[in-house]
């Protein structure tokens, strides 16, 4: 934004994520154009104030920053193709899932065509998309961040730029993302236990969040722990977590609530212990994940 004009956007993208983003930027009064391989999920958009483009090229060239919302970085630089003419001298960011490897390349064919290039994630829903506590962060060319910021932070409040190498963004959005499943899948587990039982899933709601709260409490003691290598002081042991894996299988037997999806878990704490760390704490586990480097 320069003085009081607000700059123009283009988003590539309409699924649910792109739409909220698009949304937030119209509400906040910049001119937005949007994009869309089918064209009719930009009309609730324009009905809004959104300027909808039948090419993609001309939404390219409509805005000097292009954020695209896609589902990884092939299915961006394939959309994109047909306007890499266009892209010269333009602001491109993605907000889409993919690997530190994808962003790489991604940034590699974008900056051959002469675009500058920001690789950002959105960590959070659709619905929360400009609140002030929601997070987003990007890595790559920090003039672009720079000179777009106050931009970028009318889609969340908590915006982070990572660093100059293009790949933490993606890397973040890996590392920290590895934490959804096996979280959500230990909520529905427990959701058909308590269903086995009669009862109504609403009734765990409020103690799973408690739990996670105390997880999350945590957190800062295993990365200091992890951090400096020394598991010794431990509150929660590898031996404590492998001496409950039994009771998993008593859960199954008494809920018939399949459990095996912890197996390859139990079967990591397992290794831990074998491998000497049966009295460290449970944070050891990271050393058992690190594959060792092959040979040369």
């Amino acid at each position: 934004m320069h003085g009081d004009r607000r700059t123009p956007v283009t988003v590539i993208g309409l699924g649910s994520m792109g739409t909220a983003l698009a949304e937030t930027f119209v509400s906040a009064g910049h001119p937005t154009a949007v994009w869309n391989r089918t064209a009719a999920k930009a009309a609730p958009l324009v009905a809004k104030g959104a300027r909808h483009l039948p090419s993609i090229e001309d939404a390219v060239n409509a805005s000097p920053l292009v954020i695209t919302c896609l589902t990884t970085f092939e299915d961006t630089r394939t959309a994109l193709e047909p306007a890499v003419a266009s892209l010269h001298g333009r602001a491109l960011v993605t907000l889409n899932s993919g690997s530190p490897a994808g962003a790489r390349e991604t940034d590699a064919w974008a900056t051959g065509h002469g675009a500058r290039f920001l690789a950002g994630a959105v960590k959070n829903v659709p619905s929360a998309v400009g609140a002030p506590d929601t997070l987003l962060y990007y890595s790559g060319d920090r003039t672009v961040f720079e000179e777009f910021a106050s931009t970028l932070r009318v889609l969340g409040g908590d915006t982070v730029h990572l660093g100059d190498e293009t790949d933490l963004a993606a890397l973040y959005e890996m590392a920290v993302g590895a934490t959804l499943l096996p979280a959500l899948v230990g909520f529905f587990q427990g959701a058909a236990a308590v269903q086995a039982r009669g009862l109504e899933v609403t009734s765990m709601v409020r103690f799973s969040g408690k739990w996670l709260d105390m997880i999350k409490s945590l957190l800062p003691v295993y990365a200091e722990e992890i951090d400096s290598g020394d598991y010794s002081d431990a509150a929660s042991s590898v031996n404590l977590f492998l001496s409950g894996a039994a009771h998993d299988a008593d859960l199954t037997r008494e809920t018939n609530v399949d459990t095996a999806w912890l197996t390859p878990m139990h079967d990591l704490v397992k290794r831990a212990a074998e491998m000497g760390y049966g009295e460290h704490s449970i944070a050891a586990l990271t050393e058992v994940l690190r594959k060792p480097e092959r040979a040369a």
